[in-house]
């Protein structure tokens, strides 16, 4: 077997610190890869942090195949600066489902703005899976020769949830790009490009306002997303991949941390669905989204 390759004095230094955060579960380190914001690495698991909740009358014990409650969110945990050449970036983990947030500027805007005299800047977002985020061996774009339309609704759903919650006059004439990269995909990869979205955007605008390339910072309010949904007639939150496929009901809300209402797609996948259980959808969603934003305070503090 050949030998494996040394690994640099800075990537262990950078193992070390994963390794203590992962032993302490809210340790916190300073980033040993040099970084735009190499005072902020940290990583923070939701069990340390956030003790699951009950809404309504999902109180009952668990009765999901990992062991969950129907309320309980999986463990949640955020990386800053894991991408150290993006502005602000963030590896976001719901459970297995892993996706890197990076968030670039770029000193220009879009033609249309400048053709219709458009003031301020922009935000775009563009969302991806990689080739071995799934069971089965996912085909890059390029190599089929056209878009993938699912990747389309997503990254423009990522794009419009960030632009909610940014004034883009604050940005100057600067793009921020937000680039959403799906490692390990099993259920939810939206809501969790979105929530560590938010993370990467608010770091890349401090990091901005600190090298005075803009006067403020341009972010208003965080914003965090969660999947809801039916399964054997039941209300789940943070739905798997074995979860979503039976879905009856399937839900994803965006809100931001004053808790108004972004965006919310839902579906009767296999059924419809009744006002009460809208309700219940929409309550269930909001409480799994109060405990993201709690998280998300945690690890910009």
């Amino acid at each position: 077997m050949p030998a494996l390759p040394a690994v640099p004095v800075h990537r262990w230094a950078h193992l070390q610190g994963l390794i203590a955060c992962v032993i302490d579960g809210t340790a916190v380190s300073q980033a040993p890869l040099h970084s735009p914001q190499a005072d902020t690495w940290k990583k923070f698991s939701r069990d340390a942090l956030i003790p699951a909740t009950s809404v309504g009358s999902m109180s009952s014990p668990a009765t999901r195949h990992d062991g969950r409650k129907p309320d309980q969110l999986r463990p949640i945990s955020f990386e800053a600066n894991i991408a150290p050449h993006a502005t602000g970036s963030v590896l976001v983990s719901f459970g297995l489902t892993r996706v890197i947030c990076a968030a670039t500027i770029e000193p220009n805007v879009p033609a249309w703005m400048k053709q219709q005299r458009v003031p301020g800047g922009w935000l775009t977002a563009e969302y991806s899976m990689l080739p071995y985020s799934t069971l089965d061996r996912k085909p890059r774009e390029i190599s089929k020769g056209k878009a993938d339309g699912r990747n389309i609704e997503i990254q423009r759903l990522i794009g419009r949830s960030l632009r909610a919650v940014i004034d883009l006059q604050k940005l100057g004439q600067n793009t921020l790009w937000l680039d959403c990269d799906v490692l390990q995909a099993d259920g939810g990869t939206r809501t969790a490009a979105i929530t560590g979205a938010s993370l990467a955007v608010e770091l890349a605008g401090r990091w901005l306002v600190e090298q005075g390339k803009i006067k403020e910072l341009p972010v208003k309010n965080r914003v965090a997303a969660v999947s809801v949904g039916i399964v054997a007639g039941e209300v789940l939150v943070d739905l798997d991949y074995l979860e979503d496929k039976d879905a009856e009901v399937d839900m994803n809300v965006v809100m931001t941390d004053k808790l108004d209402y972004v965006e919310v797609q839902g579906s009767g996948e296999e059924s419809v669905f009744s006002a009460s259980q809208l309700e219940q959808l929409t309550s269930a969603a909001k409480s799994g989204i109060e405990q993201l934003l709690a998280i998300q305070k945690s690890a910009l503090e």
